[in-house]
């Protein structure tokens, strides 16, 4: 496809990520527009209530769309498709693929993300002082709960929810690769995984991402490694 929108998003966000893994698939082609969503001049708050990324503006027969965060934007382009594109023509490996968005938008997001990510990327943001090691600990713990799930469901499908490539892929990925950058995932613990992020990393949509960079912390080596 080659209708083109504007991408309001923040590179280090898993939701902003999914968006832009979601758009690459499809190819949809989009003007990239980065935010800084904690910043009071931030223009998300006139376009979305939460103040948050991803947000899309769009034309669809000659009047503006505005989508606001992830569930939105991805039913957009899943409309736009001929045929299924993110989510299978099976209802079962469908079913599954909202499973897993659910586990990842949720549980993934309370257990991991807000610990790690907090202690890693928004206390340097926001100068909030050093991460502190006791929620270091604990974040990495729930980590190793939640890969050595993957790890199975890696190990027994070709892709997360079944035959075929789907946004739970997508958004697993988002998630992981801010967290690989950040080399909080020893992927060598965990094969199955390695072999189906290898794969989605090795997607042309997944090259921009490879080339984010965090202001004042370089990437881990296996960040931008096709070979990892």
């Amino acid at each position: 496809m080659s209708q083109s929108c504007l991408l309001y998003h923040f590179a280090f966000h898993p939701a902003s990520r999914a968006a832009r893994l979601a758009l690459g698939e499809a190819r949809i082609d989009w003007i990239d527009t980065p935010v800084r969503p904690w910043e009071p001049d931030c223009p998300l708050g006139g376009l979305n209530p939460s103040g948050m990324p991803p947000v899309i503006q769009a034309g669809e027969r000659g009047r503006a769309l505005v989508l606001c965060e992830l569930p939105a934007i991805l039913g957009w382009i899943e409309d736009q498709q001929k045929s299924p594109l993110m989510l299978s023509a099976d209802a079962a490996e469908r079913a599954e693929a909202r499973r897993l968005t659910t586990w990842f938008e949720s549980r993934f997001t309370d257990d991991v993300d807000a610990v790690l990510l907090h202690e890693r990327m928004e206390k340097p943001l926001l100068k909030l002082g050093p991460p502190e090691a006791r929620a270091l600990r604990a974040g990495r713990d729930a980590l190793k709960g939640h890969l050595a799930m993957l790890e199975e469901i890696a190990g027994a499908r070709d892709w997360l929810a079944g035959r075929r490539l789907s946004q739970a892929d997508l958004i697993a990925a988002a998630h992981l690769s801010v967290l690989d950058y950040f080399g909080e995932i020893a992927w060598g613990a965990w094969p199955a995984l390695k072999t189906w992020y290898s794969k989605i990393k090795s997607r042309p949509c997944f090259r921009p991402l490879l080339a984010d960079r965090f202001i004042g912390v370089a990437p881990a080596a296996s960040y931008a490694d096709l070979d990892f």
